[in-house]
């Protein structure tokens, strides 16, 4: 099970909720963007409340976090907007905090929310891939070519996280003012995306505004794009990001798979690979996590 297609999706639209599950304590509330109710992973903004903290402590899914508005204290080290965090299941981190507040967004990408108190890492993490940085300070923005076929000049992109097994990878984009791009695209990957700043948009979609938030399946058309004022936003797949070019807004995703599957057979038989695998996507539901671990009984973790 995969998760829906949700698009176009504003989190300003909707109400923070207060976290129940264990270990995150009080002043920590969340808005669901996007559920695998299967699993529990999940993506949420989240505010924390001015004077929150927490304890040390890991998760037993990997987590991307960075911060939106705001700043936290990690351990000893202060945290402004645009920080990011790669943090794998089972890396404990240092205590976290917040004097006036926060807005995060967090990505539990192989499980539900989940925090152990601890000090230690878990024996089975793999905690040489842990990194974080200040990618509004310390990351230059590169041009768009970074995919392929690159996108048109004024699309700018800071890479933040790759997975040289899946190809999967996340990234800061931003699109300068005035950008325009006049053709469609689609990908043989699920493909995420959370505005940070500005707005942008997108023919099938309309506009998507600071905070807009999209989940898209594998070979659905989006474009053309534009931004008036220019936008910056995180974006993340869970495999090798492709554009596939046209001009037909009608083609279906099976229509999209299909052409795709027969032009990568010859072209690139490891991406061949992941179009014809249809488990590979994250999987779905827009519901509350709370509400699918009751169904599965617990909050019990399979490791």
């Amino acid at each position: 099970m995969t998760r829906p297609h949700i698009e176009p999706f504003c989190d300003r639209d909707v109400h923070f909720k207060n976290m129940t599950l264990p270990g995150f304590g009080s002043g920590f509330q969340y808005k669901m963007l996007s559920l695998d109710t299967d699993i529990g992973s999940c993506t949420m903004s989240v505010q924390l409340s001015g004077g929150y903290s927490r304890p040390p402590g890991f998760s037993y899914s990997e987590l991307e976090m960075i911060v939106v508005e705001g700043s936290i204290t990690v351990g000893d080290k202060e945290c402004v907007r645009g920080h990011y965090f790669f943090v794998p299941a089972g890396y404990a981190m240092p205590a976290i905090s917040t004097e006036q507040g926060a807005l995060l967004l967090l990505m539990y990408n192989t499980g539900e929310p989940s925090l152990v108190e601890s000090d230690e890492h878990h024996p089975l993490s793999r905690t040489e891939l842990y990194h974080d940085v200040d990618t509004y300070a310390d990351i230059v923005w590169a041009p768009g070519n970074l995919v392929s076929p690159s996108v048109a000049s004024g699309c700018m992109i800071k890479l933040l996280n790759f997975n040289p097994q899946t190809f999967a990878m996340t990234f800061l984009y931003c699109m300068t003012p005035h950008f325009h791009q006049d053709n469609i695209s689609y990908h043989d990957c699920a493909e995420e995306g959370y505005h940070l700043w500005g707005t942008s948009w997108m023919m099938q979609f309309g506009n998507l505004p600071t905070g807009g938030y999209f989940w898209r399946p594998p070979y659905i058309n989006h474009g053309a794009f534009a931004s008036e004022n220019g936008c910056i936003a995180i974006g993340r797949t869970d495999s090798k990001l492709f554009n596939h070019f046209h001009y037909n807004p009608w083609s279906t995703p099976d229509e999209n798979e299909e052409r795709s599957a027969a032009r990568l057979a010859r072209r690139d038989p490891i991406l061949y690979k992941w179009c014809v695998n249809k488990a590979h996507n994250h999987p779905h539901g827009p519901e509350d996590f709370e509400d699918t671990m009751q169904r599965r009984g617990g909050h019990k973790h399979d490791h």
